[in-house]
């Protein structure tokens, strides 16, 4: 029965839950931090430019790799297959349902918002810092074939959303190139050849990997600063997208990886990391096909307020299920 657990797992999910409270507050008070040396004027927005890219290209790559390095065993392989599985059917229903749900929307810049911002987390600059934070290396690694899946769909349905014109050559080759996406096929080589890695590169990848959660916090706070509560408009179908992106999907998240089997730390991160707020580049790809963004910010910010609530919600509401099986 995949839905039974013991004492000693529930016991084990309490922990989990509490030590993500606290991480989560943790969070709160450094991104609020940092939000503030951004109002003063100590942080420029070219600042949060060049980190953004600095963490995208480089640091996300190297915590992936460092990720893979494990012993492989048959048993940690099949769960990595079966967690993808579980992940790419999430992300297929996910869409399926934003497109029947917000394809009558006349506005067309505002229904590929909201369809693209229902569906895809900000799993780069918010989940695997807390996944790194709760589980180390092992949450990692697990929390890759969420990028995986996030790099594939977002630059090729993601990207079909915005710019109708773009064939599937190019958004291919898009995929291909992205460092994370060549980070993940390269950490995968490593675990299943068990190909050790240098002690001089394993200690530098190391020091790059205790950057991630530091950075990634500086970028939050900095878009947090960007807010202007006043601007902030509850539109109702804003609303329905944050819905479905914090509250709906998760939990449909967690009912769907349940049945396949999934379970300790790569039903967790995977958990999370689908229950992080709506990504940033929803906002990127409107500006690049010349859109308007003001609906992307809103659903970006508003989205990135509630999920301090929503996420810790979504595990205590795991944490439930565990008890009640």
């Amino acid at each position: 029965n995949f839905y039974s657990v013991n004492k000693n797992s529930y016991l084990r999910g309490n922990i989990v839950f509490n030590k993500f409270i606290i991480a989560n507050y943790y969070y709160f008070y450094f991104n609020a931090g940092w939000c503030i040396f951004k109002k003063i004027g100590f942080l420029r927005d070219t600042t949060n430019t060049d980190l953004t890219k600095i963490i995208l290209y480089f640091i996300s790559p190297c915590v992936i790799i460092k990720a893979f390095e494990q012993k492989f065993t048959a048993d940690r392989m099949i769960t990595f297959l079966i967690t993808s599985i579980g992940v790419f059917a999430i992300y297929i229903i996910s869409i399926i349902i934003s497109k029947l749900i917000f394809s009558k929307v006349k506005d067309k810049n505002l229904q590929r918002t909201l369809k693209y911002g229902s569906v895809y987390p900000n799993s780069g600059f918010m989940g695997i810092p807390l996944a790194q934070a709760l589980f180390g290396s092992h949450g990692v690694f697990f929390s890759v074939i969420s990028v995986l899946a996030f790099n594939i769909f977002s630059w090729s349905h993601g990207v079909s959303l915005f710019n109708e014109q773009k064939g599937w050559k190019e958004l291919s080759r898009d995929i291909l190139v992205n460092p994370n996406i060549i980070a993940i096929l390269l950490g995968i080589f490593v675990f299943v050849f068990s190909i050790p890695i240098p002690n001089v590169v394993n200690q530098l990848l190391d020091y790059i990997a205790a950057m991630f959660a530091p950075l990634s916090m500086i970028i939050i706070g900095c878009s947090l600063a960007d807010i202007q509560l006043k601007a902030l408009s509850f539109n109702r179908l804003l609303i329905l997208a944050i819905l479905l992106k914090n509250f709906i999907y998760p939990i449909f998240s967690i009912f769907i990886l349940i049945s396949l089997g999934v379970t300790g730390t790569s039903l967790l991160t995977t958990v999370i990391l689908t229950s992080c707020p709506v990504a940033g580049l929803v906002v990127l790809f409107t500006l690049e096909s010349k859109g308007d963004a003001e609906p992307g910010i809103l659903l970006v910010s508003l989205s990135t307020i509630l999920s301090l609530i929503t996420i810790p919600f979504i595990i205590f509401f795991l944490n439930f299920l565990h008890l009640n099986s």
